[in-house]
C-alpha cells in the first residue's frame, strides 16, 4: 500500500460500500488461501466496475482472475448481453471463482479459462473494451504486447500492482518482480501507441489507451 493506511481507511469509508456478495467471496479469500493480499481491495473493486460501467464496456477481459472479486466487479457492470473472459492458472483460485460466479446475478455473463492467459489468448480475437491485468508481474511485458492489438478503438487496459509498494522507484530495490515491473513501466512510457496514466490507488493502476488523433 502507497497511501498511508489511516488515509486509505478515509477514502474507503467515503466511497460505496462493498455488496454483500463481494464481503462473502473475500471474507473466505482471507480465510482460505495464503496469500489474500492478492485480491483486490473494494475500493479498486469499484473503481474497476465504475469504468467498466462509463466506457460501456460489453466485452471484457482479464488476466489472473484469483478469487473472482475483481471478476465479480466488472461483471455488474456490463449489458445483459455483455460477456467477461477471465483467465487463471491456479485450479484452486478458479475453483473459489467458479463457485461465487454460479451464485451471482451474473453467472451467464462470465467465462472462466484454466491456463496460461497468453495461451487462451491464442484463441481469442477481440476486441475488447476493457482489459484488467493482475497476474504474475514477469509475465506483464508479454500480456501487454498481446492484448494492445485485440484492444477495442475506445478500449482501455488496466494494470495492477505498477508501483510493487514502492519499489520500482528505489533503485537498489533488484528483486525480480520490482525488475520486471520497472521495466514493463518504462515500456507502456515509452511506447508511441499509447497514451497512460499512472494511479497511486493501492499498489499502483496505469491506465492505457491508444493515441487519438487531436
Amino acid at each position: 500500500m502507497i497511501v498511508r493506511p489511516v488515509v486509505e481507511a478515509y477514502a474507503e469509508a467515503h466511497s460505496t460500500g462493498e455488496p454483500p456478495g463481494l464481503a462473502a467471496l473475500a471474507e473466505e479469500t482471507r480465510g482460505l488461501c495464503e496469500v489474500p493480499q492478492m485480491m483486490v481491495g473494494p475500493m479498486q473493486g469499484h473503481l474497476l466496475a465504475l469504468l467498466v460501467g462509463m466506457l460501456r464496456a460489453r466485452d471484457v477481459l482479464e488476466i489472473g482472475t484469483f478469487t473472482g472479486y475483481s471478476a465479480l466487479c466488472m461483471a455488474a457492470e456490463l449489458p445483459p448481453d455483455g460477456t467477461l473472459v477471465t483467465c487463471e492458472v491456479d485450479p484452486g483460485h478458479a475453483a473459489i471463482a467458479r463457485r461465487h460466479f454460479a451464485a451471482s446475478p451474473y453467472a451467464d455473463r462470465i467465462e472462466l479459462r484454466l491456463g496460461p492467459a497468453l495461451e487462451q489468448l491464442k484463441s481469442m480475437e477481440g476486441p475488447f473494451d476493457f482489459v484488467f491485468i493482475d497476474a504474475d508481474k514477469q509475465g506483464y511485458a508479454d500480456y501487454y504486447d498481446a492484448v494492445l492489438p485485440r484492444l477495442s478503438e475506445t478500449g482501455v487496459i488496466a494494470v495492477d500492482n505498477v508501483l510493487q509498494f514502492g519499489g520500482v522507484a528505489n533503485p537498489l530495490d533488484d528483486k525480480p518482480d520490482t525488475v520486471a515491473l520497472r521495466a514493463f513501466n518504462d515500456k507502456v512510457r515509452d511506447d508511441p501507441r499509447v497514451e497512460q496514466v499512472m494511479l497511486t490507488v493501492r499498489e499502483g493502476i496505469t491506465l492505457i489507451r491508444r493515441v487519438r488523433a487531436r
